[in-house]
């Protein structure tokens, strides 16, 4: 049985993740931040854990509790739990940026590093950071998002430096878009922190409303969430797991682009995909 610890798991790819380890046998602590998530998932036998990765202590506490539970083993780590903050750079104030940063870097790292301490006294562990596409390369209007997502892959890459011979395998997973309360979730950020009527992007806003309201998927080749979870599975269980899996069409389109594009064809590319999605 492998013990796992997972985050982000209310919806979309970490209540899949959570269901799916759980289904195939291992041992699983998920986390969520509020109660009521935290029932749906305990009705369905998995134990659960609240925690905030935007509060130091909470990630201190809950670590405590789901290694009890996991009787002081963890073998994998899924990075999960993470939030977009649209905007355009130029909109976003310093708080919101210290949100955004607090529980997709922040949070998420202190977590891995309570973990890594743990794997090195077993000796063994594998660790997986959901990244996205927008960890390779900068849309438009998702500033924020963008530079919390280069920094996690910063992070995983000098780690897997530091860890080498260590017996601990650090993967990064990059979806594009996948079906999740992703959108409804950035939505109440967005409302939260912009004010458009203030901004020289009006127009743009008014799209980006209707992109985040939009009832099914609001971008072409979307996949489930099952999609992000299988190549966890090949990171977690594999010999030799990969550094990175690339997950949907646009995270390959755009990873060969940036490695074959001149910068100024790169940068047209994606102000067009910024203004169509």
């Amino acid at each position: 049985m492998q013990h796992c610890l997972i985050t982000g798991c209310s919806s979309g790819i970490g209540l899949c993740a959570a269901e799916t380890f759980h289904a195939r046998g291992y041992r699983v602590v998920a986390t969520v931040r509020n109660e009521e998530d935290k029932r749906h998932l305990e009705q369905i036998g998995i134990q659960v854990v609240l925690m905030d990765l935007a509060d130091e202590n909470s990630v201190t506490s809950a670590f405590q509790q789901a290694l009890f539970l996991l009787d002081n083993r963890i073998d994998a780590l899924f990075n999960n739990a993470a939030y977009g903050q649209p905007g355009a750079v130029e909109d976003l104030s310093r708080q919101a940026l210290r949100e955004q940063f607090e529980t997709n870097v922040f949070g998420t790292q202190q977590l891995t590093n309570l973990a890594i301490a743990q794997m090195r006294l077993q000796g063994f562990g594998r660790i997986v950071y959901n990244s996205s596409v927008l960890g390779l390369v900068a849309l438009g209007y998702r500033g924020a998002y963008n530079a919390s997502k280069f920094a996690i892959e910063a992070l995983a890459d000098t780690l897997r430096i530091e860890l080498y011979g260590s017996n601990i395998h650090v993967s990064l997973i990059e979806p594009g878009p996948i079906t999740s309360r992703f959108r409804a979730n950035a939505f109440a950020k967005y409302k939260q922190h912009i004010d458009k009527t203030r901004s020289a992007h009006l127009s743009i806003y008014e799209a980006t409303e209707a992109r985040l309201n939009k009832v099914g998927p609001a971008a072409p080749f979307t996949l489930p969430a099952d999609a992000v979870v299988q190549k966890c599975i090949h990171a977690f269980e594999s010999e030799h797991p990969r550094r990175r899996y690339y997950v949907t069409f646009p995270t390959y389109l755009f990873a060969y682009t940036k490695r074959l594009l001149p910068s100024a064809l790169l940068d047209w590319l994606c102000r067009k995909v910024s203004d169509s999605d």
